[in-house]
């Protein structure tokens, strides 16, 4: 290999390294047998929840997850392998689990969420989880339940004097 080759490949393992230091999780799958519709299909859903996919050749994901810290993800990176990336912890897992409802063809290997190593099993149950916004309102929800009880006994106690 010539050094423009090494640089550019270099270069990519950054860009990588840098997306994952930056996403809030990352979910690996492998995108076998997938016609261009449903890769086109799963690329529009991943899009409406702000989420991306990147295919990337397995020795770059290897070189960019050694430089993080998760060796051990090297095990996943056979056959065909793409990033899924979120900003939060959720959504990636989320549209991923929810696509393979519908096709079973799309494989998760594993993912990695916030600094966490996390298995399919591990995935599947996040995945299951309300995004940021759904845990705020809950928990908005919860701390307003004791006001509300509180002026509804104030009232019930006015209204029987």
């Amino acid at each position: 290999m010539n050094e423009a080759t090494i640089a550019k490949k270099q270069e990519e393992v950054d860009l990588l390294v840098n997306e994952l230091k930056q996403a809030g999780s990352t979910v690996f799958v492998d995108y076998l047998g997938l016609t261009v519709a449903e890769i086109t299909d799963l690329r529009v859903r991943l899009h409406k929840e702000n989420c991306c996919m990147r295919v990337y050749k397995n020795n770059i994901l290897k070189r960019a997850t050694e430089k993080i810290g998760f060796v051990k993800l090297h095990d996943a990176f056979v056959g065909p392998s793409a990033a899924v990336f979120s900003k939060d912890e959720v959504a990636a897992s989320k549209v991923v689990f929810n696509f393979l409802k519908e096709n079973e063809r799309l494989t998760v290997k594993a993912g990695i969420v916030g600094n966490q190593l996390l298995s399919v099993n591990e995935l599947k149950q996040i995945s299951s989880l309300p995004n940021k916004n759904g845990m705020i309102s809950m928990l908005l929800s919860v701390l307003q339940a004791p006001v509300r009880g509180l002026a509804c006994a104030l009232k019930a106690v006015a209204d029987a004097k």
